[in-house]
């Protein structure tokens, strides 16, 4: 069907367009719309990238049935014929939207780290440590950390999204919700984090949403994604500096190359760059999964 850069459904009312998703409220529930925009530093870049949204929505329904007996995720169905008929007149659609739970989301984000990379080791070269969790001295870059940690963050509507203390996670939400969320997330990264190894690839840290449905805490958004977490190829690990990513890190790495000034307006992407991001994307989808992109094929949702 081509790039889907942005959506207009005429027959129902736009509740959010995010960096990446379109939102529909239907009623009962959402329609989550994962186009092929790109952001990076904060702001959507003018080229999408092909197959994003697919490798999106795709690999995230592959993490919701893999982890479903550890938490419960916020999809009705992913199944294009099942949407409402309203809706199947928008055939772009099909492998890049979900319709999903009505859930009251908690406002921070809930972030697992594996290995010192990012902004969490920029603040330990700073401070010694991670979110107020003090680390051994002399870790390098991109270090296994001796066990995964819980870095939590406020969710910012615009700009960097700031990372924050266990103990400011219990005075936002409460002392049980916040023990909950952190045990769950920890235990969410320890068993993708598995699994990917055993599929050659390192998730060096990630980021969950969840929200609260029918009284219990439910695993939202997108989950292990080229978007929200790190993927490193397990053969070419080596501690002590960057590393190779199957992730939109290689976009940031060709942006910090040209040296934009991360202000509008917004660099072209050369179409190299797109070609290889596109490229990483689905690689990392069949990796992870162990299928090819194909919506067909890759229906893991009863």
């Amino acid at each position: 069907m081509g790039t889907v850069i942005e959506t207009s459904i005429q027959e129902y009312p736009l509740r959010a367009r995010g960096k990446v998703r379109d939102i529909y409220d239907l009623g009962d529930s959402f329609l989550f719309i994962a186009s092929d925009r790109i952001s990076a530093f904060d702001y959507v870049l003018p080229n999408p990238i092909p197959d994003k949204g697919k490798v999106l929505t795709l690999i995230s329904l592959f993490w919701f049935h893999y982890l479903q007996e550890l938490v419960n995720n916020h999809v009705f169905t992913a199944q294009f014929s099942e949407f409402p008929e309203q809706l199947q007149k928008y055939p772009e659609l099909e492998g890049r939207s979900m319709i999903v739970k009505k859930a009251k989301m908690f406002p921070v984000e809930c972030v697992a780290r594996g290995y010192l990379s990012g902004s969490g080791w920029k603040e330990y070269l700073d401070r010694g440590s991670v979110c107020g969790i003090a680390l051994p001295s002399g870790l390098k870059e991109s270090d296994v950390l001796p066990e995964p940690i819980f870095t939590p963050a406020t969710k910012a509507e615009t700009g960097h999204d700031i990372n924050i203390s266990f103990e400011e996670v219990c005075s936002i939400l409460d002392e049980a919700t916040a023990h909950a969320l952190r045990d769950l997330t920890l235990s969410i990264y320890k068993r993708a984090a598995a699994h990917a190894e055993k599929q050659g690839i390192i998730i060096a840290d990630t980021k969950f949403e969840f929200g609260i449905f029918d009284g219990n805490i439910i695993l939202c958004d997108e989950v292990l994604t080229p978007d929200s977490s790190r993927f490193w190829p397990k053969d070419d690990y080596q501690p002590g500096k960057s590393q190779k990513s199957l992730d939109k890190q290689y976009v940031r790495n060709y942006l910090e190359s040209i040296h934009w000034n991360k202000q509008p307006p917004c660099p072209e992407l050369p179409p190299l760059v797109i070609d290889e991001t596109s490229r990483k994307y689905r690689e990392i989808y069949r990796r992870i999964t162990g299928s090819r992109l194909d919506w067909n094929s890759a229906m893991f949702m009863a």
